[in-house]
């Protein structure tokens, strides 16, 4: 078994988990990172992020990631591709256990970030990023005087699809049973509705995302039974995220009823030395920027930590 003991191990390797990297390597706490995916996370699979503060012109999310990714590797980060499998606590060290082999350390810092939950339909991983998103503030401005779908019914998908009217000269809203937005959403919806800004399908399934040459062109769907077609440009899905927080398990960790994981104003969580930034956090506002700001919040309060701990 190894007993080197780390002071910070960072599990994940997004904006976030990079941004705590810089801050921590450049004042001497020795920091390695695992990820088990793509360096980078949701932002390195992004086609263009338009709205991170400095890039005027935008930037591609492979690029953002490269550059934070260098940024923290020349400050001494140690980045490593590896999958976390548990995390538990031995008095004043967290062990941290990444295929199967035990790693110690004074801190933990967990940035895993969310997934977007998924249709799991022809087309959708296809044109992911061309066509197919996720997140209407980052790519909704893409759509000026274009045509619509957003999928789902919740507070997310109406919250959404009533923003993208900004951009969009219609959008079909289709919900699989009902729409289950809060009182007061489905009464600003209305308004969408009845200026025909927005349609909404109730009862409808959406069934396969089509492409001619490269470009997404239709939705198929089943609205009450029945087959139709929808001709659009692009495709918003907003049926939930799924916080990347089944690893803690059994840790002692403390997670809100969606799984996100809760923490105090110094990011740590319930368990001292145990802290947790960016999109896996609850009460993380899903964006870029603010995940690196976490990223940095987090990284300073590590390094107090451990300070008052010498």
């Amino acid at each position: 078994m190894n007993k080197e003991i780390r002071d910070l191990v960072i599990v994940g390797a997004g904006p976030s988990a990079l941004a705590a990297a810089v801050y921590t390597t450049r004042e001497d706490v020795d920091t390695v990172l695992y990820e088990k995916a793509a360096i980078g996370g949701l932002a390195a699979v992004t086609d263009m992020v338009d709205n991170y503060p400095g890039f005027p012109e935008g930037i591609e999310g492979m690029t953002l990631a490269g550059q934070l990714q260098k940024q923290a590797e020349r400050f001494g980060a140690q980045i490593e591709f590896g999958d976390v499998s548990s995390i538990r606590i031995e008095g004043d060290i967290k062990i941290v256990v990444v295929d199967g082999e035990d790693v110690r350390a004074k801190t933990v810092l967990i940035a895993t970030g969310s997934e977007y939950n998924k249709l799991g339909i022809p087309g959708e991983a296809e044109y992911y990023g061309r066509g197919v998103h996720y997140c209407a503030t980052c790519d909704g401005a893409f759509y000026r005087d274009k045509r619509l779908v957003v999928v789902g019914g919740g507070n997310s998908a109406v919250q959404e699809a009533m923003f993208l009217t900004r951009f969009a000269s219609h959008i079909d809203l289709l919900v699989r049973s009902r729409i289950k937005a809060s009182e007061v959403l489905i009464r600003d919806l209305e308004k969408f509705t009845q200026n025909g800004k927005i349609t909404v399908h109730v009862q409808t399934t959406t069934d396969e995302i089509v492409a001619i040459d490269g470009k997404v062109r239709s939705v198929k769907a089943t609205e009450a039974g029945k087959p139709i077609d929808i001709d659009i440009d692009g495709v918003f899905v907003f049926v939930g995220l799924k916080p990347n927080t089944q690893f803690l398990l059994g840790s002692g960790v403390e997670v809100d009823e969606v799984g996100l994981i809760k923490t105090n104003m110094k990011l740590e969580t319930n368990i001292s030395g145990v802290f947790a930034s960016g999109d896996v956090r609850s009460g993380a506002t899903m964006q870029i920027a603010s995940a690196v700001g976490e990223g940095a919040t987090a990284a300073l309060s590590i390094r107090e930590y451990i300070d008052e701990r010498k």
